[in-house]
């Protein structure tokens, strides 16, 4: 493994990326490719998160598939070129959304507290600093909102994650598989699960201010591709 890939030890925590979804907003790039395998700074999407999740310590992934789901595996093996063991979780053609991606996945995670992180997302942030034992049922990362979504996604105050748009989500963190209580297999989103959480005070959460990009549209895949390339 290399220098930069040494991992933290102690750190024995599964990981989900999510990577089931159609990226309409993205095509027509999307239509032979899925998103989190398209290229940005000359790797794929989704191998920036597997490095940063290697160098964080987590040694076990489950990646959610649907779309053009047979290009996960072809790609990304067995996850053993990152120091990984990658696990698979296929949804059937039409994907399951982020809460019955999740749930359906659970039987590979585990029943200990999970990271999960959306595919479509670039980040610098470091894996290892987040809590491996929450308090509440997840603990969200939040950042300044981009100027593509002004409004933001929640609030956060002393720690705790509230339903009122200031921050946007992060489109990671830590989840624990009570969140989804005995919710039924089918499709659903986290959204509204979280929400209900954070009436209850059991949602916590930290404000991220380092590198963060959602990958939404061709135009912000190519300005971050140019940016990293640029760094390099």
């Amino acid at each position: 493994m290399p220098q930069s890939q040494v991992p933290n030890p102690g750190f024995p925590m599964r990981a989900l990326i999510f990577a089931a979804g159609r990226g309409e907003r993205m095509r027509p790039l999307t239509e032979t490719t899925p998103k989190p395998l398209l290229q940005v700074g000359g790797k794929r999407l989704i191998e920036w998160h597997l490095e940063s999740l290697a160098r964080a310590g987590v040694r076990e992934i489950v990646i959610n598939t649907s779309h053009l789901a047979e290009q996960f595996p072809a790609a990304l093996g067995d996850g053993s070129r990152w120091g990984l063991q990658i696990s698979y979780s296929y949804e059937g053609p039409e994907p399951l959304e982020t809460g019955g991606g999740m749930l359906h996945a659970l039987p590979l995670l585990g029943a200990a507290p999970f990271i999960a992180v959306n595919g479509d997302i670039w980040t610098d942030f470091d894996f290892s600093t987040l809590p491996q034992n929450p308090n509440g049922l997840a603990h969200l990362v939040l950042v300044d909102n981009p100027t593509h979504h002004p409004r933001g996604d929640f609030g956060l105050e002393h720690g705790l994650v509230f339903d009122e748009p200031r921050l946007t989500f992060a489109g990671f963190g830590v989840y624990r598989s009570e969140l989804l209580g005995s919710h039924a297999p089918g499709w659903f989103g986290i959204a509204p699960i979280l929400r209900a959480a954070m009436r209850n005070g059991k949602i916590s959460g930290e404000h991220f201010h380092g590198a963060w990009c959602d990958i939404g549209t061709p135009q912000r895949l190519a300005e971050l591709d140019a940016r990293l390339r640029q760094a390099t």
